[in-house]
């Protein structure tokens, strides 16, 4: 049974004489080495023998370690607390963190209320976990009502008190009452100006969270982080790279936070020279590798297209931690590789680390992309029964992509009207995507209208119903579903691709013509084509007429980006080098075919991460053996 606030009925240890002073030092210091509820009892039997069990510096600490002790008893810290005649305000906060600890949101601030009625006056130890409990529990009302009691006792100026409030307010998306909060500081630390930058960028006002950060004459590291990592979350990565820059001018020293965000931007655009560098600059400059800092590292290499670096990175980590296995096999899983992410699953229990929800996700998406339906299957169960770990939305909705792609629509079906809860538009979208691959027009068309209603908003939704339309001929629901598409104002998202050479990100849009080297890229593209026709090479357009593709159809199949994008760099590389390109959205057909043909064509090996997966070109075939 819960605790609650009210009083909770037992027998406690009936107070003898006091002994001496020395008997009961001895056993409030004995307190602070307790471990257990056990020996946290036979302490507090101690106490009251000596006398002191309504002596509130003892009895806080037996409170203190009930009510926050990992090992503690938040029952037994309400029964003590109850036989206290005058607690004072460090116990008031210490059973008011226990209750937020235990998520008991509302009875922090019921007992906030007792403290108050028993006249016992909070200190500026009492309003911080209180406003968390309004931040967690989103009450708007209670949370202002608090800030006004912060001022009224005093503590308006706590600077404790005011950052708490900032990522309150933040929190209720009150950004107005997060600034007024902010300018009335007296004095501000490097959480009041990362509280407020990371609010911004997070609420979307990153033109405000940057004016923000250049208003900080002396930036320490933690604040260079907020403002580079808003960046990133915001997907502005060039602006990211460009504030790394501008640090390493003014001298601030890179630490593992700096690097970590700094890799997560090279890891979104594909920019593996500059993310070699900073792991350079981690292995020279003894930043210190933690387990964080080296999943970043693998899943940089993995998503960068270096596969052989993230696995040599791996195996040399003298401690991996459960993020770092699962970085490994989520990369694995991205190229393609399921066997090898089954072996590291081998490896991670013969090493006895427990696999996690995680782990399963990861490891049942490397199954479907490389086509192990039975291995899925076994490992589905596997998890339960050797792990305890109930399957979860994202273990269904790698079941039935596994099983989507393999083309056994009917058992994907099946096992959706069989999930234990309601699909969400992921699981869904898994087996339309698997009905557009297999040409199932009828299951794909019911599927469909379900996911786009699920998702409205969602073009990538639409784009795909209207293809199946569109392979059946079906081109007056083609054009409803651009119409329902215009009535919604829903916009596609446009297609891009990323190519790094010599450090520098160049990026290209299908049929854009904005790069200052754009004559000789589309002359490049035009030699190619002739070239890879003349090898056999034929436009796959099937659909493209009328299709809603996630490239513009206004857009030439020739000139989609990664055609751009592969041809910038054969005019840039050294002949033998590998290309590696970063796709915001699938591959078509026809580049995924082009693209197995200019990597024979011209002895090249193109590595293309898209949306979903790499695709590895080499000799003419692809990493994906066309099971994608």
């Amino acid at each position: 049974m819960q605790a609650t606030i009210t009083s909770v009925l037992q027998v406690i240890p009936t107070p003898q004489s006091p002994l001496s002073h020395q008997t009961s030092s001895n056993t409030l210091k004995g307190l602070e080495s307790c471990s257990s509820m056990s020996k946290l009892k036979q302490f507090h039997a101690q106490i009251v023998k000596h006398g002191l069990s309504y002596d509130n510096d003892a009895m806080g600490r037996v409170i203190k370690f009930c009510a926050i002790a990992e090992s503690g008893d938040l029952n037994y810290a309400l029964q003590v607390f109850d036989k206290l005649p005058e607690p004072d305000p460090f116990i008031y906060n210490t059973v008011i963190r226990g209750l937020l600890k235990s998520q008991m949101l509302r009875d922090s601030l019921l007992f906030y209320l007792c403290m108050l009625e028993r006249s016992v006056w909070p200190n500026s130890f009492t309003f911080p976990p209180l406003i968390r409990v309004c931040c967690i529990d989103n009450a708007v009302e209670e949370g202002k009502q608090i800030h006004g009691h912060v001022v009224k006792f005093g503590f308006g100026f706590d600077r404790f008190s005011q950052n708490n409030l900032i990522h309150m307010y933040v929190n209720f998306r009150c950004l107005e009452e997060a600034k007024r909060v902010f300018d009335n500081m007296c004095e501000r630390d490097d959480v009041s100006w990362t509280t407020l930058i990371s609010g911004y960028a997070r609420l979307g006002y990153l033109d405000e969270a940057c004016q923000v950060f250049d208003t900080i004459t002396e930036k320490s590291s933690v604040i260079w982080n907020a403002m580079i990592s808003a960046y990133v979350q915001s997907n502005r990565f060039h602006e990211a790279f460009a504030l790394f820059e501008r640090m390493g001018s003014e001298g601030v020293v890179v630490d593992k936070f700096l690097a970590a965000s700094m890799l997560s931007a090279c890891t979104r655009l594909g920019a593996l020279k500059q993310g070699e560098w900073i792991v350079e600059h981690v292995k020279n400059s003894g930043i210190e590798l933690d387990s964080k800092l080296g999943a970043t590292i693998i899943d940089m290499y993995c998503k960068c297209g270096c596969l052989d670096k993230a696995v040599e990175f791996f195996k040399g980590l003298p401690r991996k931690g459960i993020s770092s296995w699962n970085c490994m096999i989520g990369g694995l899983a991205m190229h393609g590789k399921g066997e090898a992410a089954i072996e590291v699953l081998k490896e991670m229990e013969s090493e006895r680390v427990a696999p996690d929800y995680i782990t399963f996700v990861n490891l049942l998406s490397a199954c479907a992309h490389s086509g192990l339906v039975e291995e899925g299957k076994h490992y589905f169960r596997y998890m339960k029964e050797a792990y305890g770990i109930e399957p979860g939305m994202e273990h269904y909705g790698c079941l039935v992509d596994l099983l989507g792609r393999a083309g056994l629509l009917v058992e994907a079906r099946r096992v959706i009207n069989e999930m234990p809860m309601s699909p969400d538009v992921g699981v869904l979208g898994a087996l339309l995507g698997a009905c557009r691959i297999h040409k199932n027009i009828e299951l794909g068309e019911k599927i469909g209208k379900q996911v786009i209603e699920l998702e409205p908003q969602n073009s990538g939704r639409y784009v795909l119903l209207a293809n199946l339309y569109a392979y059946a001929g079906r081109w007056e629901d083609v054009a409803s579903i651009r119409k329902l598409m215009n009535d919604r104002g829903v916009k596609k998202v446009p297609g891009f691709s990323i190519v790094e050479l010599e450090g520098v990100v160049n990026e290209f849009i299908a049929g854009g013509r904005t790069h200052p080297q754009a004559k000789e890229i589309y002359a490049k593209v035009n030699e190619m084509l002739d070239r890879i026709k003349s090898a056999g090479y034929f436009p796959d357009s099937d659909g493209m007429q009328h299709d809603i593709d996630e490239e513009e159809t206004e857009n030439p199949l020739n000139y989609h980006s990664e055609k751009l994008a592969i041809a910038f760099g054969l005019l840039k590389s050294k002949p033998g080098e590998i290309l590696r390109i970063t796709k915001n959205l699938r591959v078509c057909k026809d580049c995924h075919l082009a693209s197995k043909f200019i990597s024979k064509v011209y002895d090249r090996e193109i590595i293309v991460r898209d949306w979903n997966r790499f695709h590895h070109f080499k000799g003419g075939e692809c990493s994906c053996k066309d099971y994608w």
